[in-house]
Protein backbone atom coordinates (compact mmCIF):
# COMPACT_ATOMS: atom_id res chain seq x y z
CA UNK A 1 0.00 0.00 0.00
CA UNK A 2 1.20 3.80 -0.72
CA UNK A 3 1.17 5.11 2.61
CA UNK A 4 1.23 8.80 1.36
CA UNK A 5 -1.96 7.77 -0.60
CA UNK A 6 -3.23 6.49 2.44
CA UNK A 7 -2.17 10.08 4.26
CA UNK A 8 -3.77 11.86 1.39
CA UNK A 9 -6.83 9.88 2.01
CA UNK A 10 -6.75 10.41 5.82
CA UNK A 11 -6.36 14.43 4.89
CA UNK A 12 -9.42 14.46 2.33
CA UNK A 13 -11.28 12.73 4.82
CA UNK A 14 -10.78 14.70 8.12
CA UNK A 15 -11.24 17.69 5.84
CA UNK A 16 -14.66 16.68 4.54
CA UNK A 17 -13.47 17.41 0.82
CA UNK A 18 -10.85 17.77 -1.79
CA UNK A 19 -10.82 21.78 -1.73
CA UNK A 20 -10.85 21.79 2.52
CA UNK A 21 -7.99 19.58 2.31
CA UNK A 22 -5.99 21.64 -0.42
CA UNK A 23 -6.96 24.86 1.32
CA UNK A 24 -5.71 23.21 4.97
CA UNK A 25 -2.31 21.29 3.36
CA UNK A 26 -1.30 23.81 0.31
CA UNK A 27 -1.58 20.71 -1.81
CA UNK A 28 -3.33 21.03 -4.92
CA UNK A 29 -7.01 19.06 -5.42
CA UNK A 30 -5.62 17.25 -8.86
CA UNK A 31 -2.83 16.23 -6.77
CA UNK A 32 -5.07 14.94 -3.78
CA UNK A 33 -7.56 14.00 -6.48
CA UNK A 34 -5.56 11.58 -8.30
CA UNK A 35 -3.56 10.23 -4.58
CA UNK A 36 -7.33 8.81 -3.86
CA UNK A 37 -7.62 7.11 -7.29
CA UNK A 38 -4.12 5.51 -7.05
CA UNK A 39 -5.71 3.96 -3.40
CA UNK A 40 -8.90 2.76 -4.61
CA UNK A 41 -7.09 1.61 -7.61
CA UNK A 42 -4.61 -0.23 -5.20
CA UNK A 43 -7.15 -1.65 -3.21
CA UNK A 44 -9.40 -2.72 -5.81
CA UNK A 45 -12.66 -0.76 -4.15
CA UNK A 46 -14.27 2.95 -3.69
CA UNK A 47 -13.37 4.46 -0.66
CA UNK A 48 -15.41 8.06 -1.38
CA UNK A 49 -18.43 8.64 -3.31
CA UNK A 50 -18.05 12.24 -5.25
CA UNK A 51 -20.32 14.59 -5.30
CA UNK A 52 -20.42 18.03 -6.75
CA UNK A 53 -20.15 20.37 -3.81
CA UNK A 54 -19.04 17.38 -0.67
CA UNK A 55 -18.01 13.73 -0.55
CA UNK A 56 -18.86 11.01 1.52
CA UNK A 57 -17.11 8.17 2.43
CA UNK A 58 -18.23 4.40 1.66
CA UNK A 59 -18.66 1.68 3.85
CA UNK A 60 -15.15 0.41 3.02
CA UNK A 61 -13.89 4.10 3.03
CA UNK A 62 -14.99 4.85 6.50
CA UNK A 63 -13.37 1.53 8.09
CA UNK A 64 -10.56 2.46 6.69
CA UNK A 65 -10.57 6.14 7.84
CA UNK A 66 -11.35 4.75 11.68
CA UNK A 67 -8.45 2.75 11.43
CA UNK A 68 -6.06 4.61 9.63
CA UNK A 69 -6.18 8.04 11.16
CA UNK A 70 -4.93 7.32 14.85
CA UNK A 71 -1.83 5.16 13.88
CA UNK A 72 -0.84 8.09 11.00
CA UNK A 73 -1.73 10.76 13.85
CA UNK A 74 0.64 8.89 16.11
CA UNK A 75 2.98 8.43 13.63
CA UNK A 76 3.15 12.33 12.69
CA UNK A 77 3.53 13.36 16.34
CA UNK A 78 6.24 10.74 16.70
CA UNK A 79 8.24 12.69 13.95
CA UNK A 80 7.46 16.32 15.50
CA UNK A 81 8.53 15.07 19.11
CA UNK A 82 11.84 14.26 17.83
CA UNK A 83 12.16 16.75 15.60
CA UNK A 84 11.36 19.50 18.83
CA UNK A 85 14.15 17.14 20.64
CA UNK A 86 11.93 16.80 23.65
CA UNK A 87 11.39 20.70 24.48
CA UNK A 88 8.67 22.73 23.54
CA UNK A 89 5.27 21.25 22.86
CA UNK A 90 3.69 21.84 19.86
CA UNK A 91 0.53 20.83 17.53
CA UNK A 92 -2.71 19.50 18.81
CA UNK A 93 -3.55 18.24 22.44
CA UNK A 94 -7.39 16.36 21.98
CA UNK A 95 -8.95 15.55 25.65
CA UNK A 96 -12.86 14.51 25.96
CA UNK A 97 -13.50 14.94 29.57
CA UNK A 98 -16.67 14.79 31.81
CA UNK A 99 -18.90 18.02 31.91
CA UNK A 100 -18.50 19.25 35.97
CA UNK A 101 -14.91 18.16 35.88
CA UNK A 102 -14.36 20.36 32.57
CA UNK A 103 -15.94 23.37 33.99
CA UNK A 104 -15.09 23.54 37.46
CA UNK A 105 -11.24 21.82 37.13
CA UNK A 106 -9.57 20.74 34.10
CA UNK A 107 -10.55 24.49 32.21
CA UNK A 108 -8.07 26.19 34.68
CA UNK A 109 -5.46 23.61 34.89
CA UNK A 110 -5.48 23.25 30.93
CA UNK A 111 -5.13 26.95 31.00
CA UNK A 112 -2.11 27.09 33.31
CA UNK A 113 -0.10 23.95 31.15
CA UNK A 114 -1.40 25.86 28.02
CA UNK A 115 0.73 29.29 29.48
CA UNK A 116 3.94 26.97 29.99
CA UNK A 117 3.74 25.83 26.32
CA UNK A 118 1.71 28.56 23.83
CA UNK A 119 2.65 26.50 20.93
CA UNK A 120 0.47 23.66 21.73
CA UNK A 121 -3.19 24.13 21.21
CA UNK A 122 -5.51 22.26 23.94
CA UNK A 123 -8.87 21.60 22.26
CA UNK A 124 -11.37 20.07 25.46
CA UNK A 125 -14.85 18.64 24.60
CA UNK A 126 -16.87 18.21 27.78
CA UNK A 127 -19.01 15.38 27.25
CA UNK A 128 -20.44 12.59 29.61
CA UNK A 129 -20.92 10.28 27.09
CA UNK A 130 -18.56 6.54 26.41
CA UNK A 131 -15.68 7.86 23.68
CA UNK A 132 -13.39 5.74 21.90
CA UNK A 133 -10.43 7.62 22.07
CA UNK A 134 -8.67 6.18 18.76
CA UNK A 135 -11.89 6.25 16.51
CA UNK A 136 -12.70 9.92 17.35
CA UNK A 137 -9.27 10.97 17.72
CA UNK A 138 -9.09 12.16 21.43
CA UNK A 139 -5.39 12.25 23.07
CA UNK A 140 -6.70 11.44 26.70
CA UNK A 141 -10.19 11.10 27.80
CA UNK A 142 -11.10 11.77 31.13
CA UNK A 143 -13.72 9.62 32.95
CA UNK A 144 -15.39 9.32 36.47
CA UNK A 145 -15.40 5.49 37.58
CA UNK A 146 -14.29 4.11 34.19
CA UNK A 147 -14.52 0.23 33.92
CA UNK A 148 -11.76 -1.67 33.39
CA UNK A 149 -10.42 -1.77 29.77
CA UNK A 150 -7.29 -3.73 28.18
CA UNK A 151 -7.01 -1.24 25.53
CA UNK A 152 -6.68 1.89 27.53
CA UNK A 153 -4.31 2.95 30.52
CA UNK A 154 -4.23 5.90 32.52
CA UNK A 155 -3.61 7.33 36.75
CA UNK A 156 -6.22 8.10 38.94
CA UNK A 157 -6.46 11.52 39.42
CA UNK A 158 -9.36 12.65 42.15
CA UNK A 159 -10.38 10.52 44.91
CA UNK A 160 -14.39 11.99 45.92
CA UNK A 161 -17.51 11.96 48.34
CA UNK A 162 -20.83 12.20 47.52
CA UNK A 163 -22.95 13.39 50.41
CA UNK A 164 -27.17 13.86 50.00
CA UNK A 165 -28.16 17.51 50.51
CA UNK A 166 -30.81 20.09 50.48
CA UNK A 167 -31.39 23.54 51.15
CA UNK A 168 -32.17 24.18 55.22
CA UNK A 169 -35.62 24.78 54.74
CA UNK A 170 -36.13 21.08 53.59
CA UNK A 171 -35.76 19.14 56.54
CA UNK A 172 -34.05 15.66 57.25
CA UNK A 173 -37.33 13.56 57.69
CA UNK A 174 -37.45 9.66 59.38
CA UNK A 175 -35.10 7.06 57.38
CA UNK A 176 -37.19 5.32 55.29
CA UNK A 177 -39.46 8.28 54.18
CA UNK A 178 -40.06 9.78 50.48
CA UNK A 179 -38.66 13.14 49.78
CA UNK A 180 -38.48 15.20 47.13
CA UNK A 181 -35.29 14.81 44.91
CA UNK A 182 -33.62 16.37 42.00
CA UNK A 183 -31.86 14.13 39.68
CA UNK A 184 -29.74 13.06 37.17
CA UNK A 185 -32.31 12.59 33.14
CA UNK A 186 -29.85 9.82 32.78
CA UNK A 187 -30.48 7.82 36.52
CA UNK A 188 -32.08 4.47 35.59
CA UNK A 189 -34.53 2.41 37.92
CA UNK A 190 -34.97 4.73 41.29
CA UNK A 191 -33.64 3.25 44.26
CA UNK A 192 -33.33 4.20 48.13
CA UNK A 193 -30.31 6.64 48.78
CA UNK A 194 -28.42 5.09 51.30
CA UNK A 195 -26.78 7.11 53.70
CA UNK A 196 -24.69 7.89 57.17
CA UNK A 197 -25.80 9.79 59.29
CA UNK A 198 -24.41 10.98 62.72
CA UNK A 199 -26.98 8.58 64.22
CA UNK A 200 -26.21 5.71 61.67
CA UNK A 201 -27.07 4.38 58.53
CA UNK A 202 -30.65 5.78 57.09
CA UNK A 203 -32.46 5.62 53.63
CA UNK A 204 -34.87 7.75 51.89
CA UNK A 205 -36.84 7.17 48.78
CA UNK A 206 -36.35 9.87 46.02
CA UNK A 207 -39.12 11.22 44.29
CA UNK A 208 -38.36 12.82 40.82
CA UNK A 209 -39.56 16.43 41.17
CA UNK A 210 -36.73 17.76 38.24
CA UNK A 211 -34.93 15.67 36.31
CA UNK A 212 -31.99 17.34 34.69
CA UNK A 213 -29.13 16.49 32.10
CA UNK A 214 -25.39 17.94 34.29
CA UNK A 215 -24.19 17.57 37.69
CA UNK A 216 -24.29 21.60 37.74
CA UNK A 217 -27.51 21.64 36.89
CA UNK A 218 -28.56 19.19 39.74
CA UNK A 219 -26.42 21.37 42.00
CA UNK A 220 -28.16 24.71 40.77
CA UNK A 221 -31.60 23.24 41.33
CA UNK A 222 -30.91 21.76 45.10
CA UNK A 223 -29.38 24.91 46.08
CA UNK A 224 -33.15 26.86 44.73
CA UNK A 225 -34.81 24.55 46.87
CA UNK A 226 -36.01 22.10 44.09
CA UNK A 227 -35.22 18.84 46.18
CA UNK A 228 -32.92 17.69 47.48
CA UNK A 229 -29.75 15.73 45.96
CA UNK A 230 -26.92 13.58 45.97
CA UNK A 231 -23.86 15.78 45.23
CA UNK A 232 -20.10 15.73 45.05
CA UNK A 233 -18.45 17.62 48.22
CA UNK A 234 -15.69 18.94 46.39
CA UNK A 235 -18.81 20.90 44.60
CA UNK A 236 -20.86 21.42 47.86
CA UNK A 237 -18.42 21.79 50.85
CA UNK A 238 -18.12 25.89 50.55
CA UNK A 239 -22.46 25.69 50.87
CA UNK A 240 -22.06 23.33 53.35
CA UNK A 241 -19.69 25.50 55.67
CA UNK A 242 -21.96 28.68 54.81
CA UNK A 243 -24.86 27.01 55.62
CA UNK A 244 -26.64 26.93 52.10
CA UNK A 245 -27.13 23.14 51.84
CA UNK A 246 -27.39 20.66 54.67
CA UNK A 247 -25.62 17.17 54.32
CA UNK A 248 -28.16 14.96 55.19
CA UNK A 249 -25.02 11.97 55.07
CA UNK A 250 -22.17 10.64 53.08
CA UNK A 251 -23.79 8.44 50.50
CA UNK A 252 -23.13 4.77 51.03
CA UNK A 253 -21.69 2.50 48.06
CA UNK A 254 -21.18 4.89 46.02
CA UNK A 255 -17.10 5.35 45.33
CA UNK A 256 -16.04 8.56 42.95
CA UNK A 257 -12.37 7.83 41.29
CA UNK A 258 -11.59 11.08 38.43
CA UNK A 259 -9.42 9.34 36.24
CA UNK A 260 -7.09 10.08 33.49
CA UNK A 261 -6.53 7.54 30.44
CA UNK A 262 -5.32 7.32 26.32
CA UNK A 263 -5.13 4.47 24.36
CA UNK A 264 -2.59 1.64 25.21
CA UNK A 265 -1.53 1.17 21.68
CA UNK A 266 -0.81 5.31 20.64
CA UNK A 267 2.77 6.15 20.69
CA UNK A 268 4.33 7.90 23.95
CA UNK A 269 3.89 11.43 23.00
CA UNK A 270 5.70 14.07 24.96
CA UNK A 271 2.47 16.43 25.05
CA UNK A 272 0.46 13.59 26.41
CA UNK A 273 3.09 12.32 29.20
CA UNK A 274 3.75 16.01 30.08
CA UNK A 275 0.08 17.00 30.84
CA UNK A 276 -0.60 13.90 32.41
CA UNK A 277 2.14 14.42 35.20
CA UNK A 278 0.90 18.17 35.19
CA UNK A 279 -2.45 17.63 35.74
CA UNK A 280 -1.70 14.85 38.54
CA UNK A 281 0.72 17.40 40.58
CA UNK A 282 -2.18 19.99 40.48
CA UNK A 283 -4.38 17.50 41.90
CA UNK A 284 -1.86 16.06 43.64
CA UNK A 285 -4.06 16.11 47.02
CA UNK A 286 -6.41 13.78 45.39
CA UNK A 287 -8.98 16.02 45.83
CA UNK A 288 -10.43 19.53 44.15
CA UNK A 289 -12.66 21.89 45.14
CA UNK A 290 -14.58 24.65 43.29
Amino acid sequence: MDFDALADFVLVATHGGLGRAARGSGRSKATLSRKLAELENALQVRLIERGPQSLRLTEAGAALFARARGPLADLAQAGDDIRNGGGELAGLLRISAPVLFSQVALSRAAAAFSRLHPRLEIEITAEDRFVDPVEEGYDLVIRTNPKPNESMVGRRLVTDELVLAAVPEIARPASGSAVPAVLMSRAGEIRPWLVMTDGGEASFMPRPVLRLSSMLMVYEAAKAGGGAAVLPISLTARDIAAGRLVSWGSVLNRPVEVWILHASQRLSSPKVTRFVSFLADQFRDGRFEV
